[in-house]
């Protein structure tokens, strides 16, 4: 879903806020994810699930695919998803 469509969604359920009003809202929320996020946070949504932070270790004797030589990958952060019960049960109905 593309941020057109949540904030098409959000108009349905919400007729009284403006479009302005609700891209705004959008905006704030996603801002707050990414200040928590580089802060280090864990971001927890009950019922849908966690975003967290998690560290990859930097490599050596990683190949680049294409010419088969060995390549140094730095040490990089990567944001992950973790599905709660929930939602994990609605899923696979």
């Amino acid at each position: 879903m593309s941020k057109p469509d949540l904030i098409k969604k959000l108009k349905e359920k919400n007729p009284k806020l403006s479009q302005s009003e609700l891209e705004r809202i959008y905006d704030i929320f996603c801002n707050c994810l990414e200040k928590s996020l580089i802060k280090g946070n864990d971001i927890q949504i009950r019922g849908f699930g966690t975003l967290f932070i998690k560290k990859i270790k930097e490599k050596y004797s990683a190949r680049n695919p294409k010419t088969g030589k060995l390549i140094y990958v730095p040490e990089k952060n990567k944001v992950r998803f973790k599905a709660s019960k929930k939602l994990k049960k609605f899923i696979n109905l």
